[in-house]
């Protein structure tokens, strides 16, 4: 059977995302910023937790090999960071959309949450990597809805009962 992988894409859609951006300080000290919708908790104990990175990601050498790296969950609000941290040669952090982390990998100002990983194994998966991180520090942040990716786009949650 072959798969139409078009048809696969909009058919994976059909499961909502939340959606985060993967945050490094790149091997030039130039702090860098990957938008994702790929991210899962693997294991409390360990604390383990995994996203998939394409191969032919523009920034791929410079996110496959970070010892250190930060995942920011964004609120409704920061759909702008997610546009423009998803566009090729568009991933240099702005100065003004994060600070510092314990682990020197930039946290995204006003998320809602956020783990600083060290990472713990790569595997292959297809056309991705699977990145695992081991998470040494976690924190909640601003309240808010979060960023929510479904069917090829943005959407809201909303609280009640449906009719």
């Amino acid at each position: 059977m072959t798969i139409n992988t078009r048809d696969l894409r909009d058919t994976l859609g059909k499961f909502a995302t939340g959606v985060c951006l993967v945050t490094i300080q790149g091997t030039d000290g130039r702090p860098l910023a990957l938008t994702i919708n790929s991210f899962a908790s693997v294991s409390l104990d360990p604390p383990l937790v995994l996203w998939s990175l394409q191969r032919d990601a523009d920034t791929y050498t410079e996110f496959v090999n970070a010892p250190e790296y930060a995942i920011n969950v964004l609120s409704s609000a920061q759909q702008d960071h997610s546009n423009r941290y998803a566009m090729k040669d568009g991933h240099e952090l702005d100065a003004s959309h994060y600070v510092p982390g314990d682990n020197g990998a930039p946290l995204i100002v006003d998320a809602l949450a956020g783990f600083e990983c060290s990472l713990d194994a790569v595997h292959p998966g297809g056309d991705h990597v699977i990145l695992v991180g081991r998470v040494t520090r976690f924190w909640r942040g601003a309240p808010g809805e979060p960023l929510v990716f479904f069917g090829g786009g943005y959407r809201q949650l909303h609280d009640g009962v449906s009719p």
